[in-house]
């Protein structure tokens, strides 16, 4: 019997983005596609949601040139993400929850800069949620690639070329975002260059040493301390998150990620918060699959975070340490 959600859940519009223009490998064009094949839509349905596939998003292809100036295809991966502010920007003034269905994280750009803008219209707050292998904090003097998809997060709080810091147009004409909006999980695997950018600036990170001595339920607790009924929520999933045993379709494996278990976990507790207001799902890359699995497995974690729970029990009683313990 498919479930009925709350009477308050928006719309959804899925948004593909097929490129990999600043990855590192190719394949992550092939995301998207990968998404839609495993049955995202459907699922999405199942919970009882409506959903509106916008189908694929159109831009340059991808030359595979070296770096100039410190950027791989800086003009592509520039007309890339105007065309995601664009498509994410007009899904929230219709009132639609956008996922991006990626392609590499560099769209995150795009995405999260729409988001910005967005709840600066709207007078909201912003929390992104960044999870990831990497931080994604590199800048053209740190990369040792030139690969944008390690920079994202350095140009949303104003740390690159002014095509992409300013796509948000804020008010004021600061960055997207500013350190203290975004919390990084999952990470483990970050140049020493970026290490030190991420100390300066502030960044909360709750690397994986993090996860492993305190376990997932705290680290979410921690992450989504604070949200409140004028809070957007933003994830940006990055497949790469996950431990590549369970997830091998990805450019960039990194050993020692989340588990199964651990990934459902903080999917169940973003659900539970009830703030989550857009998505991205990036770096999904096919080719490196084995029988689609990764994108099965995405499409699972995405329910969860869509309501789909393990929960068999009724509400625990908070413990005396805990928020309305006695």
């Amino acid at each position: 019997m498919p479930v009925t959600p709350p009477c308050s859940v928006k719309p959804i519009r899925l948004i593909g983005a097929p490129t990999d223009i600043g990855a590192g490998a190719r394949g992550a064009s092939m995301g998207p596609e990968a998404l839609r094949v495993a049955g995202l839509q459907a699922a999405l349905e199942g919970r009882g949601l409506h959903v509106v596939d916008g189908g694929n998003l159109a831009g340059p292809a991808n030359p595979w040139l070296p770096p100039v100036d410190g950027y791989r295809h800086l003009p592509q991966v520039v007309e890339w993400n105007q065309t995601v502010f664009n498509a994410v920007l007009d899904a929230l003034r219709q009132g639609h929850l956008p996922i991006l269905l990626g392609g590499d994280h560099c769209l995150g750009l795009g995405s999260i800069s729409a988001v910005a803008r967005h709840c600066a219209e709207a007078g909201k707050k912003l929390r992104v949620l960044w999870l990831d292998a990497h931080a994604d904090f590199n800048t053209s003097a740190l990369t040792p690639s030139g690969n944008v998809h390690g920079m994202p997060v350095a140009c949303l709080c104003g740390f690159g070329p002014a095509e992409l810091t300013r796509l948000a147009q804020m008010p004021g004409g600061g960055p997207a975002l500013q350190p203290a909006q975004i919390r990084q999980i999952g990470i483990r695997s970050v140049d020493a260059g970026e290490k030190r950018f991420v100390h300066e600036q502030g960044l909360e990170v709750f690397d994986m040493r993090f996860i492993d001595e305190v376990g997932m339920r705290q680290t979410m607790l921690q992450a989504l301390d604070g949200l409140d009924a004028d809070t957007h929520l933003h994830v940006s999933f990055d497949v790469d998150f996950l431990d590549p045993d369970i997830a091998p379709g990805v450019g960039t494996t990194v050993p020692g990620g989340p588990t199964y278990r651990e990934a459902q976990l903080c999917m169940e507790m973003i659900a539970d918060s009830g703030r989550l207001a857009s998505l991205d799902i990036v770096e999904l890359n096919p080719a490196l699959d084995v029988r689609n699995r990764t994108a099965v497995l995405a499409v699972d974690l995405v329910e969860s975070l869509f309501g789909k729970s393990t929960l068999m029990r009724g509400p625990t009683i908070p413990s005396r340490s805990e928020p309305g313990g006695s």
